[in-house]
């Protein structure tokens, strides 16, 4: 036991004294103990699972450990001794925890959960932290005894690899974010927002004032990661951002996606490039509407028609063919249910996403290139220079070589997007111009903004609006896009993904001066679940 804690057993109870209070109470069970080697102290088992009883066992033994601060017996009874001492120590010198209490549930076959009520102390301040948990207890694989398989999220849930518990003062002070017309922005009102708020306040903390207060959080894994807080021991006194964000907007996009798990969605005003709304409905906290690396699917194909549009080789009022099947150095292409359409333009086979008019193109194209270079020229896509105030990823469309450079055409192979440049793209057709999305004015740092190499050719921009206007009115997004009233258009996707049951739903469009994008993973056609997260953007 560590020296800092002195424990006794009495009548089978274990209780630990850390500073002359009781950091944990714990029935033990009879016979356990630990050799700190990483390997339960009980006699040899046979092969196979462990045992219900086994599994009992084991967890309360851990439990109790973690709960009496004893990292020497919680290490033993682990699967990865140094990776447990280090966390049940630094559960107490680090995240100052000053009281545990553990109490195990009802194991469902060897995975158990358990709850803690905890207290953190720190420079005079108590506050309680409650959170659940679970734990699955395996078979060591040299010795056979039953031990907690060690993981960081056993600690608590939020925690990944190489991540830590740390409590101490804010990196920066607290910051009240509000949006463009002054109303404030918190994580009770919009609780997608925190890790937006969270990455504004250390970018931005120490430059609106303010006096840092005392937290307990995460510890980001490696430099260039985002601290979470997790609980707040003194608030401090924020200083004020005002960001771009439109509360209405951001309202009716934290509705939207809260109807759809694992989703994700962004609106941009295209006449300014202004962010008027991120949220996310995710398990893992993700901000993917802006963090997100995903093949997004047919909706791509805003960029791909923009580039055999510049290059004369389509026009929106020309046939375009589209049969059922195409296929490109060995790998055929096929359209959804496999429909052909005889005789189509190619803003009908734009309108109803015809993938093989499209991949007829490459032909003609004979540039392996030109795709990424449109992406970048005009779009802004790949340029790896965004700002927008908090971490973002900007796209990436890379320049390949045979079936993967007929796949990029309609959004698969390598092609990597999130709701940010899907929103921009569809921004950036709007109005025939690239803006870098903003959350943060570029004024209030003086940072430098991205800058697309040229302008879309007005004949392009007018033809390209023109084609998913038809697809919003007539085409694949029709249904999703029916309650939008006013100037409207539109673009959908699905992506395949390896490994996935369903594909990932993409759905891109714009109503007026705003232009929204929006992904469900494993949500379907596009139409279906992101469709309608982004009409309900559209019409707020």
């Amino acid at each position: 036991m560590n020296g800092a804690a002195k424990g006794a057993v009495v009548g089978g109870v274990f209780l630990a004294m850390v500073g002359g209070a009781a950091y944990g109470v714990y029935t033990l069970v009879d016979g356990a103990g630990s050799q700190g080697d990483g390997t339960a102290a009980t006699a040899p088992r046979g092969g196979g699972p462990p045992t219900g009883k086994e599994t009992a066992e084991t967890a309360k033994a851990f439990l109790a450990a973690w709960a009496a601060g004893d990292e020497g017996a919680a290490a033993g009874l682990s699967t990865d001794a140094a990776a447990v001492r280090q966390a049940v120590g630094g559960f107490r010198s680090t995240a100052h925890v000053s009281k545990a209490v553990i109490t195990p549930g009802t194991p469902a076959g060897t995975t158990v959960p358990f709850s803690v009520a905890a207290e953190v102390t720190y420079e005079g301040v108590t506050k309680p932290l409650a959170y659940e948990s679970k734990l699955t207890v395996v078979r060591g694989t040299t010795t056979g005894r039953p031990l907690v398989e060690w993981q960081p999220s056993v600690l608590h849930p939020q925690l990944g690899r190489g991540e830590s518990l740390r409590t101490g003062t804010q990196a920066a002070p607290p910051v009240k974010a509000v949006d463009r017309d002054g109303e404030e922005l918190t994580a009770q009102k919009y609780p997608s927002l925190k890790p937006v708020l969270d990455q504004l306040r250390q970018t931005y903390g120490a430059k609106a004032g303010g006096r840092a207060g005392a937290e307990l959080w995460i510890e980001p894994a490696g430099p260039g990661g985002a601290r979470r807080t997790l609980l707040s021991l003194t608030e401090g006194e924020p200083g004020t951002i005002r960001t771009r964000l439109d509360a209405r907007v951001q309202a009716a996009a934290e509705q939207a996606v809260a109807a759809y798990p694992e989703s994700s969605v962004v609106a941009i005003r295209p006449s300014t490039g202004d962010v008027l709304a991120v949220a996310n409905h995710r398990k893992d906290g993700f901000n993917a509407a802006m963090q997100g690396a995903r093949a997004p699917g047919s909706t791509l194909k805003i960029v791909t028609a923009a580039m055999l549009l510049d290059r004369g080789l389509v026009a929106a009022d020309r046939p375009a063919a589209c049969p059922a099947t195409a296929s490109w150095e060995g790998k055929v292409f096929r359209n959804l249910n496999g429909f052909a359409l005889d005789g189509a333009t190619f803003a009908t086979s734009f309108a109803r996403s015809c993938n093989t008019a499209f991949i007829g193109q490459i032909d003609d194209v004979k540039d392996n290139g030109a795709l990424p270079r449109e992406a970048r020229e005009v779009f802004g896509i790949g340029l790896d220079n965004w700002k927008t105030g908090i971490p973002s990823f900007d796209g990436r469309v890379p320049e390949t070589s045979g079936p993967s450079a007929a796949a990029a055409y309609i959004g698969q192979g390598q092609v990597q997007m999130n709701p940010l440049t899907m929103a921009s793209i569809t921004a950036t057709a709007r109005t025939g111009v690239f803006r870098q999305p903003v959350i943060v004015p570029a004024d209030l740092d003086g940072r430098p903004l991205a800058k697309a190499a040229r302008a879309m050719k007005p004949s392009v921009a007018a033809q390209l609006v023109s084609m998913m206007r038809q697809t919003a009115t007539s085409g694949t997004a029709a249904r999703a896009m029916a309650s939008v009233g006013g100037d409207k258009g539109a673009k959908t996707g699905s992506a395949e993904v390896d490994g996935a049951a369903a594909p990932d739903s993409w759905f891109t469009g714009f109503g007026g001066d705003v232009a929204a994008a929006a992904m469900v993973e494993g949500g379907g056609h596009g139409g279906d679940a992101a469709g309608p997260i982004v009409a309900a953007v559209l019409r707020s």
